[in-house]
């Protein structure tokens, strides 16, 4: 039973989820807007905001824990805590925000930017 499971499954094998992902994070972080799939979104929004809140503490501890979300990729890390933390020292979350763009012609998937506010 999956009850109170929270997690958006994607249709995908937990490996694959993970991936895709860390990829997704790794996107928002360099170039601070992503067109996605609004599932997507919806499933990496939290866990953008969470490495952002994460990187606000700004300590050894917070940054190898970004290294182990983010699969070791020490630029995207470094842009984390460098530029992208500093700039919401005094917002309490919110982070991010999701645009709708409208369907996508060839299957009618709702597409969206995600980007950092």
């Amino acid at each position: 039973m999956r009850h109170q499971k929270s997690r958006h499954k994607l249709s995908r094998s937990p490996s694959h989820r993970k991936a895709m992902m860390r990829n997704l994070c790794k996107e928002i972080i360099e170039h601070e807007r992503i067109k996605t799939t609004e599932a997507k979104a919806k499933a990496v929004k939290p866990e953008v905001e969470q490495l952002i809140t994460l990187a606000k503490r700004g300590d050894l501890h917070a940054r190898r824990q970004a290294l182990s979300a983010l699969g070791q990729d020490a630029t995207a890390v470094h842009k984390l805590f460098t530029e992208v933390a500093p700039r919401y020292t005094e917002r309490p979350g919110g982070y991010t925000r999701i645009l709708k763009l409208g369907p996508r012609r060839s299957d009618s998937t709702e597409m969206v930017y995600l980007e950092l506010v």
